[in-house]
């Protein structure tokens, strides 16, 4: 059975240290995406490694943590305006009400938008169905 989300819900990203943040429900999105300062790409041992830091200096959860990944790809993404972007593609456990599973996150300058966060139709399908009316159910 599918659970009912409202169009803004708590989420934990315990791997990026990020506890009952709010996301916004976005089902025009086909992948989720978080708001980023700072990401590089650099050669390590051989391999490359995505270094990045969410969330935005003014955010009342950012902690100008460091974050480092082999596990990530390019994506091309539409962004708002219908222009085509290449944005770095992770993924981490995310955990929703009593939920915890693995989900894909382009990482994007959101800084100018409302919610940091954004979950797309690839999480929330076979899981979730949306309640427009309500927030925070998962709280």
């Amino acid at each position: 059975m599918k659970q009912i989300i409202g169009r803004k819900e708590k989420i934990t990203l315990e791997e990026w240290g990020l506890k009952n943040i709010t996301a916004k429900i976005d089902t025009g999105a086909y992948t989720s995406a978080i708001h980023c300062e700072y990401t590089q790409v650099k050669m390590l041992g051989g391999k490359e490694v995505l270094e990045f830091i969410v969330l935005s200096p003014s955010h009342k959860l950012y902690k100008h943590q460091l974050i480092s990944t082999e596990r990530f790809s390019r994506k091309k993404v539409k962004n708002s305006f219908g222009q085509v972007e290449i944005r770095y593609k992770v993924s981490t456990k995310i955990r929703i009400f009593d939920q915890a599973f693995e989900a894909e996150f382009t990482l994007s300058e959101r800084s100018k938008m409302k919610n940091p966060i954004l979950l797309g139709r690839k999480l929330l399908k076979g899981r979730f169905l949306i309640d427009v009316d309500k927030v925070h159910l998962s709280s």
